[in-house]
């Protein structure tokens, strides 16, 4: 699989490293950072130095709300830049405002966590990470840079020892590729930390769906339970027994005879209820969950999806069993989901353990556009992992890609 950051991306092998794009990307991202954090520096200053002037006449508090929403703005640009050394786009955490205007706007943002902790982002980068990342480009393109051109602007010295310190100009650009790249996958890892979406964060793009339905669950669990024992010791076992006799009245006749077509005829049908029976079974509760676990689960959910699934399950051990039944039916319903509307090429189910929590993501690279209210399951799958003590939140801008993001309390 390939790398999916500028961290990942270190891990490659150097001569695969070296002639890739990640060592120019994270270039690109630094220097980004480095002009962003000084206009940062700048237009917040502006602002502030606005309110001052105009708080006589009141319009000055524009000024400082300004500056206040300022890291809305700063945070918009970061999740979108952060795709230049990470190919995990960091679904936006805002909500829509519960009316149109601007009042409605600025309220609805003012009282948001997200929008706090984009402010406390802007200034983190405005007055370290902006200085951090424009010494690193500095150096890397400084010392290298010094190295090629020494025999140009050291007059004082024969050429004799100028021109060896040019030859080692390409060595110092291959040195610098590794520092460049660490510093840019942190950067982003710490951007994502700060501006990743939280449980009590929702929008349109990322819809928490919480309700408690503790009780309906261990209900509907009982039942499913039930129905597929009967299905599994009654109705299947009858349909095996069909098949079987069937079989034996079709070596008690003639051969050619027409009861011999109407029996193969019947055995055949026979046979396409039982493998319809076990497919509804599986769909029920699949065996090889209760036997083997989530990771044999939903490695076989993926090997039946229409749609080629790559996998990154970092679990070790069982889970409890109600926690593993929840997310094995989320992976379900969102790769049903994926094949039937997302019109994807490729999906992406990966899993962990996190601070006791297993988190859970299902993206594809499909349209997008999913909306949980017209009717695309996540809404009953929501319960079951809020019973669960979970949570489950969507993304799917239109254009996609979209993501459906679990975290599922969890002992280890």
């Amino acid at each position: 699989m390939p790398p999916r950051n500028a961290l990942d991306a270190l891990t490659m092998r150097p001569t695969r490293f070296l002639v890739s794009s990640w060592p120019w990307r994270s270039l690109a991202y630094l220097t980004g950072g480095a002009l962003i954090g000084f206009a940062t520096v700048f237009v917040v200053l502006g602002l502030l130095g606005a309110g001052l002037v105009l708080t006589v006449v009141v319009i000055g508090v524009a000024g400082y709300l300004a500056t206040l929403l300022s890291g809305v703005a700063v945070g918009r640009l970061e999740r979108w830049r952060m795709r230049i050394v990470d190919r995990d786009a960091l679904p936006d955490p805002h909500r829509r405002p519960p009316r149109p205007g601007l009042r409605a706007w600025l309220l609805c943002r003012l009282r948001e966590q997200a929008t706090w902790r984009e402010l406390g982002y802007t200034m983190v980068s405005a007055l370290v990470l902006c200085w951090m990342d424009a010494a690193v480009v500095f150096a890397t393109l400084y010392v290298p840079g010094a190295l090629l051109f020494a025999p140009v602007y050291i007059h004082d010295q024969p050429l004799s020892r100028t021109v060896p310190l040019m030859l080692f100009a390409p060595l110092a650009f291959v040195i610098a590729a590794y520092p460049v790249t660490a510093w840019a996958g942190a950067r982003a890892a710490m951007a994502r930390a700060i501006l990743a979406p939280r449980s009590h964060d929702t929008n349109a793009e990322l819809v928490e769906l919480t309700r408690s339905r503790a009780r309906l669950v261990d209900a509907f669990e009982v039942e499913r339970r039930r129905i597929e024992r009967d299905l599994h010791d009654g109705a299947q076992q009858r349909l095996v027994a069909l098949s079987m006799q069937l079989g034996l009245a079709r070596l008690e006749v003639a051969p050619g005879s027409p009861a011999e077509s109407s029996l193969t005829a019947a055995q055949d049908l026979a046979k396409q209820a039982l493998a319809e029976l076990r497919e509804l079974i599986r769909g029920v509760h699949p065996k090889v969950l209760t036997d083997r676990g989530l990771v044999a689960a939903v490695g076989e959910a993926a090997g039946h999806a229409p749609v080629p699934v790559d996998l990154d399950l970092r679990l070790t051990g069982r889970l409890p069993e109600a926690v593993e039944v929840a997310a094995y039916f989320v992976v379900v319903e969102a790769l049903a989901n994926v094949a039937k509307h997302s019109r994807a090429t490729r999906a992406l189910v990966t899993a962990g353990l996190d601070d006791g929590r297993l988190r859970l993501d299902v993206r594809d690279d499909g349209r997008g556009g999913a909306d949980p209210e017209r009717g695309t399951g996540l809404v009953g799958l929501a319960d079951r992992v809020a019973a669960v003590g979970g949570s489950v939140a969507m993304s799917s801008p239109p254009g996609g890609p979209t993501l459906v993001h679990v975290e599922i309390p969890c002992e280890s």
